[in-house]
């Protein structure tokens, strides 16, 4: 392998997507202090050329995440790393990865068992670097384990009012029933929460209201007036998917008359077997498929 040393802007690095070496919150922010006061990586990380694809050109880091992230945290324009401009398959890659792991610090086990299963070639698991203490160890872990140190995580506490506290319990015991049905595990980015606590500050200023669950409770009825917007989803969409009736007409109520209208007319149409009694939604496209034709 054709091994050599650069100097590069970290910031300019692409990281690992699955990476199983982790710190925790308080080790990486001490790693960051020694960084900063340093000047400089006191150890080289260790990077690929990406030959093809939408990073063509650029340089992934296998080994040194960590190291890369502490970098671009101080502010550092430029760090010496090892690299290697030979292609790689994803298993020597995988493979080298997990070889300089094993030389020291932690690793999530779920992550490693993961990133081990990648790898076919028996030479490159040898490559590795795993023991069979540690191969063991990974036979017992199941792969849908999270580990809290590969997550940033922030903890939000919210106080409702006495009137608020049913309907938020309701909301809660809906969310709870849905995850009991599902095995997937969803979390938010962090970007995806300052969008939110900027929306959360921007409807209270709003309002000037100082509740958060008023404020919450504004979002939400912000989000029903507009519910409509989300044909966005699927208006050019050609697939044969289901999307919900709110996206077409929007979440709200009729007047009572104008609801006897429409269900007497799709009850007709039922009857005369135009649709099936089980999909009035048929009937409402057919009326609007007619409407449409009168007016070409």
């Amino acid at each position: 392998m054709n091994i050599f040393t650069m100097e590069i802007d970290p910031k300019e690095i692409l990281l690992l997507e699955t990476n199983a070496r982790y710190m925790k919150h308080e080790e990486f922010n001490r790693l960051v202090e020694n960084v900063r006061r340093d000047g400089k990586l006191t150890s080289a990380p260790f990077l690929c050329l990406e030959h093809d694809g939408p990073h063509a050109g650029k340089y992934r880091c296998l080994s040194g995440n960590h190291r890369t992230q502490a970098a671009i945290a101080v502010g550092l324009p430029k760090i010496t790393c090892l690299a290697t401009d030979d292609p790689l398959t994803e298993q020597e890659r995988v493979a080298i990865q997990l070889s300089h792991n094993a030389i020291s610090g932690q690793d999530d086990p779920a992550t490693l068992k993961a990133l081990y299963e990648q790898i076919i070639d028996t030479e490159l698991k040898k490559y590795s670097g795993l023991d069979d203490k540690t191969l063991d160890l990974l036979d017992k872990v199941s792969i849908m384990s999270i580990s809290e140190a590969n997550l940033s995580f922030q903890t939000l506490s919210m106080v409702f009012l006495p009137d608020e506290l049913e309907a938020a319990q309701k909301v809660i015991g809906e969310a709870l029933e849905r995850v009991k049905k599902d095995d997937a595990v969803w979390l938010a980015r962090m970007s995806q929460y300052e969008d939110w606590m900027d929306a959360q500050e921007l409807t209270a200023s709003s309002h000037n209201v100082k509740n958060v669950a008023t404020a919450v409770d504004l979002i939400l009825q912000q989000f029903k007036r507009n519910m409509a917007q989300l044909s966005e989803g699927w208006i050019e969409d050609e697939s044969s998917r289901w999307v919900p009736i709110e996206s077409v007409i929007g979440r709200g109520k009729i007047p009572a008359g104008s609801a006897r209208i429409i269900r007497r007319a799709l009850d007709k149409m039922a009857g005369a077997k135009e649709i099936n009694a089980r999909n009035l939604w048929e009937g409402l496209e057919k009326m609007a498929s007619r409407y449409l034709a009168e007016r070409k």
